[in-house]
């Protein structure tokens, strides 16, 4: 099976580690991520101005680029699926946007030949946006991937952290329920690991509060951190780069603040998938970790 994929700027240069995990446990699965020809940064947050629709172009160009490879549209990033998610169903609901959209995408595609057949035709919003855990619960099948697991993570506390930009808002995203969601937990089941519920798990980890307001950022992450280890967390899984970023990277500064703070390792949910598929330490690195997870895993007996 084969799925056009679009990793993001961030899984292209900054988290290669979760971009790797994710393209080997789909190979092990019988799915070939097939990475878009041509892609550009999606922008990154979805625009709140409702005026104009200079800012959803780049999100709508990747849509229009993907719409010659397939009918879906695989992504990981929580940012990545938030924005494309979104523009998407604006062009499938907003007609006067949806022109205007292709208008600036034809003009763009007559100054640069090179990408002529990706934009033939209008973009109306034919492609699916779905994410990779999507692609695992409704194409490949929970039932199918725990026919491929070649270890067991029952003795692996873990705390599902899904972040704000998953699942809201509601009606747009259509994820899953933002305040009792499930699809996570589901996963983690599915490879055998002790699914640890905590209150924080759709709560904002900062965002990009962290270039902006750092202590404030630092003080979101920390309610997060501190909530997963108070229900006993062994490691925090999350599908979000920056969220990764905060939650692990931030706890040096958390440690400082809070006496006897304990560490906890966040990782990507790709890389847990990876363990329980048995693919090899190549393919899943944990040397870009703050708090190192192999100490755990180790223990675990999972490495």
């Amino acid at each position: 099976m084969k799925i056009p994929y679009y990793p993001g700027c961030t899984l292209h240069e900054r988290a290669l580690d979760f971009d790797v995990s994710a393209r080997e446990c789909a190979k092990t699965l019988g799915v070939e991520l097939e990475e878009l020809p041509i892609w550009t940064c999606c922008g990154a947050v979805f625009p709140l101005v409702t005026d104009s629709v200079m800012e959803i172009l780049a999100p709508v160009r990747n849509l229009a680029y993907a719409s010659r490879e397939g009918d879906k549209l695989v992504t990981l990033c929580s940012f990545c699926y938030h924005v494309l998610k979104r523009a998407n169903r604006t062009i499938r609901t907003d007609p006067e946007k949806a022109e205007k959209a292709n208008l600036f995408l034809r003009a763009d595609t007559e100054a640069r030949e090179e990408i002529e057949s990706y934009t033939r035709e209008d973009y109306t919003g034919q492609v699916e946006v779905i994410h990779f855990l999507e692609m695992l619960r409704d194409l490949v099948g929970y039932e199918a991937v725990a026919k491929k697991v070649r270890r067991k993570l029952k003795d692996l506390r873990v705390a599902p952290y899904y972040g704000c930009m998953l699942l809201r808002p509601k009606k747009e995203m259509e994820f899953d329920d933002p305040e009792q969601p499930s699809i996570f937990e589901e996963f983690l089941e599915t490879l055998g690991c002790d699914v640890v519920d905590f209150p924080m798990k759709t709560e904002c980890c900062g965002g990009f509060q962290i270039v902006s307001d750092e202590d404030l950022a630092i003080a979101c992450s920390r309610n997060v951190v501190s909530s997963a280890i108070k229900r006993g967390a062994d490691v925090i899984v999350t599908t979000c780069p920056l969220c990764r970023y905060n939650l692990d990277k931030k706890q040096e500064e958390m440690a400082k603040e809070v006496r006897g703070f304990r560490k906890i390792p966040v990782i990507y949910f790709t890389q847990l998938l990876g363990i329980a598929l048995g693919i090899d330490g190549e393919h899943i690195d944990f040397t870009d970790n703050y708090v190192d997870p192999r100490p755990v895993l180790a223990e675990k007996s999972l490495l």
